[in-house]
């Protein structure tokens, strides 16, 4: 397994979503998200729910999953795309 090629493809952002933000379902075919939420409250949402983000806490997306975050006040997060590997 070449972990160099993995390190180089993980694709790392930040955002700030407010209330007026809408963040529309979308997925990642080829990549797994993972949602650190850094400050603020809000939800990550899959079409079976949502999990509640406050800061310290983790939203994992499977690739092909569809998904948003939403938020009735500010939210900051980390996310990490990391491509799907296979063995």
């Amino acid at each position: 397994m070449d972990t160099e090629a993995i390190k180089s493809a993980i694709v790392t952002n930040v955002y700030h979503i407010d209330a007026a933000k809408k963040v529309a379902m979308h997925k990642h075919d080829k990549h797994d998200e993972i949602f650190y939420c850094v400050a603020g409250e809000g939800f990550g949402v899959l079409e079976a729910g949502e999990t509640e983000l406050s800061a310290g806490k983790v939203f994992n997306v499977p690739a092909g999953t569809m998904h948003a975050l939403r938020t009735e006040s500010d939210l900051y997060v980390a996310s990490f795309l990391i491509p799907k590997v296979s063995q």
